[in-house]
C-alpha cells in the first residue's frame, strides 16, 4: 500500500477529477491525501476515502512537502497551471524541490501521471516498499 497525493490549481481540478475516474480501480488500494478542494471534488465524484490537508494557498502544498521531508510519500500527482500565476509559488517551488531532494516522483501533467499510474498498475513501484520496510528506525 503506497502513499498517493493529489494536488490540482484550479483550471487543472476537473482534469484532476476525470483522471482519477479513469484510474479510481488503481487508487483505491492506496493510501490517498490531498489539498482541501481537490480532495472534495475527488469524494464526490468517486468512491475513494482520501485524507484532504488544507488548501494549497492555506498551507496544505506545505503539509504534503512534510510527509515528502519524512519520506513518507510514495508519489504526487500535481496538475499545475503553467499559464496562471500563483501566489503561493515559494511553496511549489519547495515541494517539487522536497520531491527532487527525497527521489519522489511527481507528475505535473496529466501525460506524466499517466505513465507513473501505468507504472503502479504493473507493480513497478515495489522499490517504495522497500524504502518503507528498511526506513532508519524501524523494526526489520
Amino acid at each position: 500500500m503506497l502513499n498517493i497525493a493529489f494536488i490540482a490549481h484550479d483550471r487543472k481540478k476537473e482534469e484532476m477529477v476525470n483522471f482519477v475516474i479513469a484510474y479510481e480501480h488503481v487508487f483505491s488500494p492506496h493510501r490517498l491525501y490531498s489539498t482541501g478542494t481537490t480532495g472534495t471534488r475527488i469524494m464526490e465524484q468517486t468512491k475513494l476515502s482520501i485524507h484532504r490537508f488544507m488548501s494549497g494557498p492555506l498551507g496544505g502544498d506545505q503539509q504534503i512537502g512534510a510527509l515528502v521531508a519524512q519520506n513518507e510519500m510514495d508519489f504526487i500527482i500535481f496538475l499545475r497551471d503553467p499559464l496562471m500565476a500563483q501566489p503561493h509559488e515559494p511553496d511549489i517551488i519547495a515541494l517539487l524541490r522536497l520531491c527532487d531532494v527525497q527521489g519522489i516522483p511527481v507528475a505535473t501533467n496529466v501525460a506524466t501521471a499517466e505513465l507513473l499510474v501505468k507504472a503502479l498498475e504493473r507493480g513497478d513501484f515495489g522499490w517504495r516498499e522497500l524504502v518503507h520496510k528498511y526506513k532508519p528506525g524501524e523494526p526489520v
